[in-house]
């Protein structure tokens, strides 16, 4: 798993700025999910997510401020009580020391909170260990070491979490002149007005044009240029230094797929690609993720497994972050009955026939809880996604959350209609024509929220 690796920046997805040939393997070989969403996208709460199978107001991580209590079954614990080997390597974010430290695993070496991108320090059960090194390298060094060390009679469960491309985005030496002298080519809402919806979206503090600092973009801003000018200097630079990021990334991920290749494992071994969430790629002309819209929304997810998934082979149903737990226990054999009741995905397995089979959910829920944070300036709020149609609520309150600012803003709506809007510029919520549409959907959000046992915000009204 990677941090804030958008889908559109998998070449295996259909980027138009970069090619991921490693990560691509995993698709050519196995299964990618066109419509893979997260449930909160933002770092801390969706790694609770796909530990637990549960949404954020279950696990209790809602926000950046609100750490992980790992006392509450995940996962790795219940494959480790099966008989398998489990270990944890790189970015956690979830919280240290306590309740807070990895469980479920036989071994683990985490990131402290960020983590740098050289030269990072591991925290460990017996101590931090510093390593010298480009962290994502570090990290996949620690993880073919103890691939080395398992124990070969038993079977493994690894999590490899990388830091990168998590912003500031500083590339290796051997990816730094990667895109010199290269146009990257530039989204189409890269000069979004924010008009035509709702106010939360020009109060974001996530612009290209505005809010990169110079640690972000490393250079001084060339003088003399046009605010256009201006903006495509700064998107080009913010690009440069995220896609090498990822280069550096697909590269690691050749390593461990080599090493399943040379070592017999690649037939009898799942595989799994993903992101914590999406993210902004100039995209609405911002950087960071967070917002209900589809670039943050959406992550790559990317399965490989030879005996029950055909190469090359795909799905357009709608799956998300709560789901991978329940998969990799059904892959791994774990009985039903040992599954908490408390998970609230579904296993993908049915999906790899590939065909979308009778039942499947129609629609997805989706909760931003870190209302107004000081940084991003992006207010709280939930929506329900349907395969043609997007509802969203933003109800204007933190509701006392850990990270959340107490500013209270009028609430807002907005409905886009994927199918005629795809980059969701202007909402239809306030149209008469709509009307059927924006009361079947308010019916469906109301639905989720009952299933799922989120209580709505206390400000909610068409």
């Amino acid at each position: 798993m990677t941090d804030d690796h958008a889908a559109h920046a998998v070449s295996a997805y259909g980027s138009a700025i970069n090619e991921t040939p490693n990560i691509d393997r995993l698709a050519h070989e196995g299964m990618r999910f066109d419509n893979a969403f997260c449930t909160n996208a933002i770092c801390t709460p969706s790694r609770a997510a796909i530990l637990t199978g549960t949404y954020s107001h279950v696990n209790g991580v809602t926000t950046l401020a609100t750490p992980f209590d790992a006392t509450q079954t995940a996962f790795p614990e219940l494959l480790q009580a099966a008989g398998y080997q489990t270990a944890l390597f790189g970015k956690w974010h979830l919280g240290h020391g306590g309740v807070h430290d990895p469980r479920g695993f036989d071994e683990w070496a985490v990131l402290q909170g960020q983590g740098p991108y050289v030269d990072p320090r591991l925290l460990t059960p017996d101590g931090p260990v510093n390593h010298t090194g480009y962290t994502t390298d570090v990290i996949t060094d620690v993880s073919l070491d103890w691939l080395d060390r398992r124990d070969r009679s038993r079977p493994f469960c690894l999590l490899v979490h990388q830091k990168a491309p998590h912003r500031p985005w500083r590339p290796d030496e051997a990816h730094g002149d990667m895109y010199e002298g290269v146009d990257i080519a530039r989204p189409a809402t890269l000069r979004d007005d924010y008009s035509d919806r709702s106010d939360a979206a020009a109060a974001a503090t996530m612009r290209v044009a505005r809010d990169l600092t110079a640690t972000d973009l490393k250079e001084p801003v060339p003088g003399g240029l046009t605010p256009d000018e201006e903006l495509a200097w700064k998107y080009q630079r913010y690009m440069e230094d995220y896609l090498r990021c990822v280069a550096s990334v697909d590269d690691n991920v050749g390593r461990l797929l080599d090493y399943l290749d040379a070592h017999g494992l690649t037939e009898d071994t799942v595989v799994v690609y993903t992101s914590d969430q999406g993210f902004f790629l100039g995209d609405h002309g911002w950087f960071d993720k967070r917002f209900m819209y589809e670039q943050s929304l959406r992550n790559p997810l990317l399965i490989r497994y030879p005996r029950r998934i055909a190469a090359g082979s795909a799905s357009d149903a709608m799956v998300l972050n709560i789901d991978y737990a329940q998969t990799l226990l059904e892959l791994a054999g774990i009985a039903d009955t040992a599954v908490p009741e408390r998970m609230q995905g579904r296993s993908l397995t049915p999906l790899f026939r590939g065909r979308v089979p009778g039942g499947w959910r129609r629609s997805i829920y989706y909760r931003y809880w870190m209302h107004d944070d000081s940084a991003h300036h992006v207010r709280a709020h939930y929506g329900v996604r349907t395969e043609r149609y997007k509802l969203i609520f933003y109800y204007g309150e933190g509701l006392g959350v850990p990270g959340a600012s107490d500013r209270v803003f009028p609430p807002e709506w907005e409905l886009f209609d994927l199918k005629k809007d795809p980059d969701e510029l202007h909402s239809v919520h306030d149209n008469p024509a709509y009307a059927p549409v924006r009361a079947g959907l308010e019916q469906e959000l109301a639905r989720l929220q009952r299933r799922y046992g989120d209580e709505p915000a206390p400000a909610q009204a068409a």
